[in-house]
């Protein structure tokens, strides 16, 4: 208790310099992510990009980011296990936050888009295993994360490679595409208004006191679908067929400015649900520090959620994209396969299709993995002929490795700062 007294001050200020950088590495790799799609198919740029994300992630972060998150991240760890010594929770606090973040800056430098939350996991598993023991982690749940590896990107890509068919089939193999464009395109923007706040209503907002349940969040979203839609069809009576001159071609290029309207969509709406469910990756162990040193060494499983936490780490992922997340956009973008807006509408959809079955069964799931496989969903339905199976090897051996670099590291950390102050 000693300790918590009489450095209470520099853990949370420590906390807080490595929670903000911590969520720089959420906004150079996770946020590139959920713009990659958008930017790499040139239906946005990059500087559109980061004011769409700038805005949007760090209303989500703060509006819906959460007033109380569980400290221990995906019951990992038994709080009542530190009880008695409440230093080595602070200790694998600032371990994890320094060793997640250490590695998120890593594999934002090669341009890997890996998971943030995988990187947290990883890192408090290799801090209670040298905390408190093997026998502390609760290695069922490690396993289910460690499955959704392959779950998330499978499901993803499934539905992407449907998604993407349906708009070869009924669009682009149609003998006149633009009329088949602007009849089926109003079911894909209900489709995306629906969907994307799902993942908003679902992921997001029951932090923010909006206690919905998955019936009432439904119709929400249809509702919400059908003004999208409405809105999307006035945007859409404004694209003309273009040139007829250029018969070859103007169909074309007219249907996939229709589908770059759609990514402006759910570029949006993606920033602020990623923005609201992942802040917590970097505030979790933020205000579990907080929470320990404001209660004299009290551990409890949750922590309130100070507001100034939130726009801490809302700004930090913001500053992490300014600053760095042009590499992995480049990566998701125009790494794996080459997008176009239509290709990228497709990959977008399924990906947040994928968050919201995630969310409403419980599944574990990665927004970074599940990117990734509807990227190559979209890539595989033109054949493998237009995948990068090099950039694809590179992405995959980064992911296996997440968690043991976020564990090797977090031990590093952790004997660093039990040798500092204990």
């Amino acid at each position: 208790m000693s300790i918590i007294a009489q450095y209470g001050d520099v853990f949370i200020i420590l906390a807080c310099v490595f929670g903000f950088f911590m969520a720089w590495g959420v906004g150079a790799n996770d946020v590139a992510n959920a713009m990659g799609t958008s930017v790499g198919s040139k239906a946005i740029t990059i500087k559109q990009a980061i004011i769409i994300a700038v805005i949007f992630e760090f209303l989500g972060a703060w509006l819906a980011g959460g007033q109380v998150t569980e400290t221990i991240r995906k019951g990992i760890i038994d709080p009542g296990l530190l009880e008695n010594d409440p230093q080595m929770l602070i200790y694998g606090m600032l371990a994890s936050l320094l060793a997640a973040g250490s590695w998120l800056m890593i594999a934002s430098f090669k341009g890997w888009p890996v998971s943030t939350t995988h990187s947290i996991v990883g890192a408090i598993v290799g801090f209670a295993v040298a905390g408190l023991g093997v026998q502390s982690v609760n290695w069922g749940s490690v396993g289910t994360i460690a499955l959704s590896w392959i779950t998330s990107p499978l499901i993803a890509g499934v539905f992407a490679f449907m998604l993407f068919r349906s708009v070869q089939v009924l669009i682009f193999d149609n003998p006149d595409p633009f009329a088949a464009a602007k009849r089926y395109v109003p079911g894909y923007i209900f489709l995306v208004g629906f969907i994307v706040s799902m993942v908003t209503l679902v992921k997001g907002l029951s932090h923010v006191g909006l206690h919905l349940s998955f019936g009432e969040s439904l119709l929400l979203a249809v509702a919400f679908g059908v003004v999208i839609m409405l809105f999307g069809l006035l945007l859409e009576n404004r694209i003309n067929r273009g040139d007829r001159r250029a018969r070859s071609n103007y169909d074309f290029s007219s249907v996939e400015r229709i589908f770059g309207v759609l990514m402006m969509f759910t570029a949006c709406a993606m920033a602020f649900a990623h923005g609201s469910n992942d802040v917590a990756n970097a505030v979790g162990p933020l205000a579990a520090v907080i929470s320990v040193v404001e209660n004299g060494g009290s551990v409890t499983g949750a922590a309130a959620m100070p507001w100034w936490v939130l726009v801490l780490g809302g700004g930090g992922i913001v500053v992490g994209l300014v600053t760095y997340g042009h590499k992995v956009i480049a990566t998701v973008g125009t790494g794996i396969t080459e997008l176009t807006p239509s290709r990228g509408f497709a990959a977008t959809l399924s990906a947040a299709s994928t968050v919201v079955l995630a969310s409403g069964t419980g599944l574990p799931i990665s927004t970074t993995h599940t990117l990734v496989g509807a990227v190559l969903g979209v890539g595989l339905a033109r054949g493998m002929a237009a995948l990068n199976l090099r950039v694809l090897g590179s992405i995959v051996l980064s992911w296996l490795i997440t968690l043991p670099a976020g564990a090797l590291l977090s031990i590093c950390f952790f004997f660093m700062f039990k040798g500092m102050f204990g």
